[in-house]
C-alpha cells in the first residue's frame, strides 16, 4: 500500500538544534561545498522510504548506501535507478544535480533529497519545485560537527513512492 509523502515525512522524529556555536568551521564557509548527512536523519529517511539503493554523491568515508558514486566515477553521467537517496555538494553545481534528480525520477527512480532551502535560487524554482518539499525544522548538524549549519535544509522527493 503506497502512502503519500505528506505521510511519509510527517513521520520523521529527528530535531535539529537551533542553536549556534561560536566557533566557527571550515563546514560552514565556503571552504567546502561538502556536508556529510547526519546519520540519525537519514536513519529515519531510510525507515520511512524502505531502503535506499543509492548514493550518487559519496566518498567512500561517507558513503550511505552499498551501491555509491564518487566525484571520480561522475554521477552526473551515471544511470540511477532504484530508491536513491542524494545529499549533493552545495557549491555552484547543485542545480545540475537537482536537475539530475528531477530527471532520474522520470525514468522511474525515487530520489529523496537532502538540500539546502535556497528558495530564491534558479535550481529550487526550476526544479526543486517539481517535487514534493518537506522544510526540516531547525538548523542540522552535518557529520561530526559540532555547530548547526547557517542555512535552513528541506527534503525535496522526485518519483513515486513505492512500498518495500
Amino acid at each position: 500500500m503506497a502512502i503519500s509523502y505528506a505521510t511519509a515525512l510527517s513521520k520523521l522524529s529527528v530535531t535539529h538544534s537551533a542553536k549556534e556555536s561560536a566557533i566557527p568551521s571550515v563546514h560552514f564557509s565556503s571552504a567546502t561545498c561538502e556536508w556529510e548527512t547526519p546519520l540519525a536523519l537519514f536513519e529515519e529517511l531510510s525507515h520511512v522510504f524502505g531502503g535506499f539503493t543509492l548514493d550518487p554523491c559519496a566518498t567512500p568515508e561517507n558513503a550511505k548506501c552499498a551501491r555509491y558514486f564518487t566525484r571520480e566515477d561522475d554521477g552526473l553521467s551515471q544511470a540511477w535507478n532504484g530508491k536513491v537517496f542524494m545529499n549533493p555538494p552545495y557549491g555552484r553545481e547543485i542545480g545540475k544535480w537537482v536537475k539530475k534528480a528531477w530527471a532520474e525520477s522520470l525514468n522511474g527512480a525515487l530520489v529523496v533529497c537532502l538540500v539546502p532551502a535556497r528558495v530564491d535560487t534558479r535550481w529550487w524554482h526550476e526544479y526543486a519545485r517539481k517535487g514534493h518539499v518537506y522544510f526540516l525544522r531547525g538548523r542540522l548538524k552535518f557529520g561530526a560537527s559540532v555547530n548547526s549549519a547557517p542555512f535552513p535544509s528541506a527534503i525535496v522527493t522526485f518519483g513515486k513512492f513505492f512500498s518495500r
